[in-house]
């Protein structure tokens, strides 16, 4: 794989900035932006800065709300994130039609949006084959997708895959060497390469996906499209127990315990919609592995 910078999208000119006093309420609204889209990745601002090339200090104003803001070190931040520089920025650069579509979703009432996306799939995806039963775990770290997945697939007698296991063969790296070397854009190329891969290989399976799955939309949307999947939800506190029981070295003393339990919070917040668009979910709080494999069973066969 080539380097992170190797298939960079020609930028506009670097001279066009925004942050002039009449733009102060876009630069309120790219600050909540680029806020969120961190969050749903779970990167701090120190991963977003290493990974982007942006100043910790400039991150910090941006999302402040402050400063000026060219549009080149805005899609340096694109790139980290592995985005695109329009949704950064929220701005439709997809044509009439689509740009028709969203005001009329951005009119419905959010509980009406699941309803519209469910029946667009139902109506117009590829029907699934007979026979086909393919089923994913969501959920963020700590969640226990690894060791439900392997019980679920053992009563279901269906294979189970771990996805971050195959991203890890096809990269010839640990998933922590691919963030080191590659950066979040690159693990999520991997990871959206090997879903296909996957999928293409395998018509019924139990698939265990990595936590931050749900936030490359168009990679969750293929995950939507081809898998019945189900939410591993927890209270943030359960997450951080089990996370801590694994003797994770990132939070060997209490102040890093504490960074990781808000960072934990403030992840599981910016993704809590994208989870539940999953077809089921299962509170894990309080369950054994054995229980919630049961739980899941049980609610797949109704």
């Amino acid at each position: 794989m080539g380097s992170r910078n190797s298939a960079l999208p020609d930028a506009p000119a670097a001279t066009r900035v925004l942050g002039h006093d009449d733009d102060e309420p876009l630069l309120a609204r790219l600050a909540r932006r680029l806020r969120k889209l961190r969050a749903e990745r779970g990167m701090t601002r120190r991963q977003l800065a290493e990974q982007s090339g942006v100043s910790l200090p400039h991150i910090a104003r941006i999302e402040g709300g402050e400063g000026n803001v060219s549009v080149l070190l805005l899609d340096k931040l694109a790139q980290a994130l592995n985005c695109p520089l329009a949704e950064v920025v929220a701005d439709d650069r997809a044509g009439d039609e689509i740009a028709l579509i969203n005001e009329f979703l951005h009119r419905q009432p959010a509980q009406r949006l699941g309803t519209i996306r469910h029946w667009l799939v139902e109506e117009f995806a590829t029907a699934p084959e007979a026979g086909d039963r393919r089923i994913a775990l969501v959920g963020l770290r700590g969640a226990g997708k690894s060791t439900v997945s392997a019980l679920l697939a053992k009563r279901l007698d269906l294979p189970v895959v771990e996805l971050n296991r195959e991203i890890e063969r096809e990269a010839g790296l640990k998933v922590h060497e691919i963030f080191t070397l590659y950066g979040q854009t690159g693990f999520r190329q991997f990871e959206r390469r090997c879903l296909e891969r996957v999928l293409a290989q395998h018509r019924s399976l139990v698939l265990a996906t990595a936590g931050g799955i749900v936030a490359e939309r168009p990679t969750y949307e293929l995950l939507l499209r081809h898998c019945t999947t189900v939410w591993l939800k927890a209270a943030p506190e359960a997450h951080f127990a089990r996370v801590a029981g694994q003797n994770d070295a990132r939070i060997a003393n209490q102040r890093l315990r504490r960074e990781a339990l808000n960072n934990i919070n403030r992840t599981l917040t910016a993704r809590e919609d994208l989870y539940r668009m999953a077809n089921l979910c299962v509170d894990t709080t309080g369950l054994s592995p054995e229980a919630v494999a049961r739980e899941i069973a049980a609610r797949l066969t109704k």
